[in-house]
């Protein structure tokens, strides 16, 4: 525990090295070495939580990406509407392929892909509490058969 003249002197050349843009792991061996002492970088952050700083200000913002020529732009996420498309005929559809992960992903029960008989991609998984989620999906909109079949081809690799 120190004493309370000593934790403002080292606030203050905190602040001061902070505003100049030293990072708090920089910080942590500075103190150290003009204050004698031997401060844990928890020490330094608790530390730093009482400071007056703009720590949004101090976050890296991410470069700007470039702009993609509009016919290479990927398309507007569309909002998903079952009833939107009309199925092509059943018998000249190809197979929906659902592959099941041998990795079960962190906070996941079952996960792995599909292939949708229109052609989309996409990375599905049944999270702890059983809900059925899709991510990553490349192509086109799955249609509602596409998802009725996606639907039972997952219950028949799940069996």
């Amino acid at each position: 525990m120190m004493d309370k003249a000593l934790e403002n002197e080292i606030k203050t050349f905190m602040a001061q090295q902070l505003a100049s843009g030293e990072k708090l792991s920089d910080l942590q061996n500075q103190v150290n070495e003009k204050f004698n002492l031997k401060l844990t970088y928890m020490d330094i952050r608790i530390l730093a939580s009482t400071i007056d700083v703009d720590w949004k200000a101090r976050d890296p913002q991410p470069a700007p990406k470039p702009e993609a020529p509009a016919e290479e732009k990927a398309p507007e996420p569309v909002p998903y509407d079952l009833d939107e498309k009309p199925a092509p005929d059943a018998a000249s559809r190809p197979a929906t392929v659902v592959e099941v992960s041998k990795i079960v992903q962190p906070g996941t029960l079952v996960s792995g892909t599909v292939k949708f008989a229109n052609g989309a991609t996409a990375d599905w998984y049944v999270d702890q509490t059983g809900r059925l989620g899709i991510d990553n999906l490349q192509g086109p909109q799955p249609g509602r058969e596409d998802i009725e079949d996606f639907q039972k081809e997952l219950q028949s690799k799940l069996r």
